[in-house]
């Protein structure tokens, strides 16, 4: 008996890439905040700090046993809006999308409050220091992440000035797909906050990875430069969703609210190749166009 299961448990570890253990496997916190029950996905969430990383805060499945060589954890960084250097705006949305098996790496401090971040900006670095600490993490064996992170399906988000932060690293190798929400680069930058990240337009030709821009409709105050955007990425597949809830968009609301849905969709098809969540994207009569208060527009590089 003992020989069986020492074998049985050898042959789950090959065929799996996971531990077989009934132990859960937690990822490392200082401080930790359950949000919503853990979201709605099948990986119940939890938002932390973890004291390697500095001024970050994490969205990851509680367990991390299911997650291996099968079944990786794809990477989401995200750029809070107004450069806050908080996801305090943020966290539902983004936990409920490290419920549905991903594992999100915000930029600032973890809101362990509702109450509004009051510091310093944020910066466009802190994204990439993100990306640097999951690739670390995954290949450290003393982390409980060693193995378990998808380093090759990275996506870059942010909302606003955190859109910015994102089109401001949009060129780095290391990304799979960018999500700019409630953003754009601006066409009259004298308008434009001081302090910002200021990419011109012409960076947007040096894109090499498909977009989606998820604006809050023409009452969105971004909607202008993020259509201007969408227009002008010809290289590489373009979509461009419209929400009529102007700037703010739903991230404040249960699980994220219907924002959640075309970004949770996007991040399932172009990381985890989802051809399920691809229909709402895919087609003259794609999924979310049918869907009430949506507007999408789509270039040529998008079925």
């Amino acid at each position: 008996m003992k020989k069986y299961s020492v074998w049985a448990s050898l042959v789950c570890l090959a065929l799996l890439g996971m531990s077989c253990s009934s132990k859960s496997v937690s990822p490392v916190a200082s401080q930790s905040r359950l949000v919503e029950e853990g979201g709605t996905g099948p990986y119940k969430a939890l938002m932390l700090e973890d004291p390697s990383l500095e001024a970050h805060t994490i969205f990851v499945p509680q367990d991390l046993r299911p997650f291996g060589k099968d079944n990786l954890l794809p990477v989401l960084v995200w750029g809070n809006g107004a450069c806050t250097n908080s996801p305090w705006e943020h966290y539902k949305f983004l936990n409920e999308i490290a419920s549905h098996g991903f594992l999100v790496i915000a930029t600032g401090y973890i809101p362990m409050t509702d109450e509004r971040y009051q510091g310093p900006m944020s910066t466009s670095a802190q994204q990439i220091e993100s990306i640097d600490w999951a690739i670390a993490q995954n290949a450290d064996k003393n982390s409980p992440y060693y193995g378990r992170i998808d380093v090759n399906h990275i996506a870059a988000a942010g909302m606003s000035c955190g859109g910015l932060q994102t089109l401001d690293n949009a060129t780095d190798p290391r990304l799979s797909t960018l999500m700019i929400c409630n953003s754009g680069l601006f066409i009259d930058p004298t308008v434009a906050i001081p302090n910002m990240p200021m990419p011109t337009k012409d960076k947007l030709q040096e894109i090499t990875v498909p977009v989606i821009y998820i604006l809050g409709g023409p009452e969105d105050i971004a909607y202008g430069n993020g259509m201007d955007d969408f227009h002008r990425l010809v290289k590489v597949p373009a979509f461009a969703a419209n929400y009529p809830v102007g700037h703010g968009g739903t991230y404040s609301l249960p699980h994220g609210g219907e924002f959640t849905v075309p970004a949770l969709a996007w991040l399932q098809w172009q990381l985890k190749g989802d051809l399920e969540a691809a229909k709402l994207f895919l087609g003259p009569d794609c999924g979310l166009a049918n869907r009430e208060g949506w507007t999408v527009e789509k270039n040529q590089l998008i079925d």
